[in-house]
């Protein structure tokens, strides 16, 4: 049975294709059934793409949709089939809601990879609403002394031990670049460092701010490619080789074709941020004569998150210097501002009007 009575809930929908086209929604609360889990959202974190949805730069398979991947929770009701969740439980969930359960990349449980995969927050109501419902094989427990706050970032940050343990195979003596310094780029740093790597961040001018929080949080060095010459720095930084592997969290083709005559012969190049366009001009020449491996790293799956879990849970991620904002949901509007105007590391918003907010407790 469900805690409360309540019927409704709102929520942060887009109703329709285009710029914008995003509003504060009243919907019906949905049922736990079959292998189902019902979570009340504590926090859910503004990712990127969400961002591009609201600009109409991504376009959703399905809409109207409720927005929201990256979330925190707790578990209110649960299907007749599920065995290994139970209410009263502390969670994060993976963002596969329903795949196909054939192919053969669903056999390996490679879910981002399953062609008739349905994720919350795209063709699936997502966590940007009092409740969400997620299925069981996706919803992972919370150690005990893992805040809400913190596990909130678990997603963005399985994403990273995607693209740095799975797609690349970081180890301790790789010299990296990491361009930009936006939150991906931060989580991609802490766990860099926590595996020993020697990091370059690269960012523009107008982050300055979240380059000098790079270096505290442990770059070697922090590059402003604006205002330094970029490949003199990295030439110097290894000996003229170059970088063993580069891991782009920007999205941006001028940053990676600037970056890819400075990667060793036969690194690794990891594209992990999102293009606003589809079809881009990449230096293939570098490419060809450096025989880079240009590798795409899509979202995450099953195997990432109890490595996420884990750094979250020891203390690997500075979890207070990520989060820097936090908004009610009905205040979305202003915090989708704050995001855009880049002068915030992760933003999230707040659920059942701070109802399992854990600060508040005594």
């Amino acid at each position: 049975m469900m805690e409360t009575k309540v019927k409704t809930m709102m929520t942060v929908t887009k109703v329709a294709d285009g710029y914008d086209r995003m509003e504060l929604k009243e919907i019906s609360i949905p049922e736990a059934t079959g292998d189902k889990v019902l979570i009340k959202v504590a926090y859910t974190g503004i990712c990127g793409s969400d961002i591009h949805t609201f600009k109409g730069e991504y376009k959703n398979p399905t809409t109207p949709v409720v927005l929201g991947h990256e979330f925190s929770g707790q578990v209110v009701a649960v299907g007749e089939n599920v065995t290994s969740v139970s209410v009263g439980d502390r969670v994060t969930s993976e963002t596969t809601f329903s795949v196909c359960g054939e192919c053969e990349y669903c056999e390996e449980k490679q879910y981002n990879l399953c062609p008739k995969r349905k994720g919350l927050g795209t063709q699936q109501n997502g966590s940007m609403a009092d409740y969400v419902l997620a299925r069981e094989e996706s919803v992972h427990t919370l150690p005990d002394h893992l805040s809400y706050e913190g596990a909130s970032l678990t997603e963005p940050l399985a994403c990273c031990v995607h693209a740095m343990y799975q797609k690349s195979q970081l180890v301790l003596q790789d010299k990296i670049i990491i361009i930009g310094p936006g939150p991906i780029g931060l989580l991609l740093l802490q766990i860099a460092k926590e595996i020993g790597s020697f990091v370059i961040m690269t960012g523009i001018t107008k982050d300055k701010h979240r380059l000098d929080l790079a270096k505290k949080m442990g770059a070697d060095i922090i590059i402003d490619t604006q205002q330094n010459d970029l490949s003199t720095i990295i030439n110097e930084a290894t000996e003229g080789y170059g970088v063993d592997k580069i891991y782009d969290a920007s999205g941006s083709i001028q940053a990676v074709n600037a970056s890819l005559p400075l990667m060793k012969k036969g690194g690794t190049f990891v594209q992990v941020g999102l293009f606003k366009q589809k079809m881009n001009a990449l230096d293939i020449e570098s490419t060809i004569q450096r025989e880079i491996k240009y590798v795409g790293s899509r979202s995450q799956n099953p195997f990432d998150w109890p490595i996420a879990i884990h750094l979250l849970a020891k203390g690997a991620i500075n979890i207070d210097e990520m989060v820097t904002k936090i908004y009610p949901l009905s205040e979305w509007r202003k915090a989708f501002i704050d995001v855009m105007d880049g002068n915030e590391i992760k933003v999230l918003l707040e659920s059942n009007n701070g109802e399992l907010n854990e600060r508040k407790k005594v």
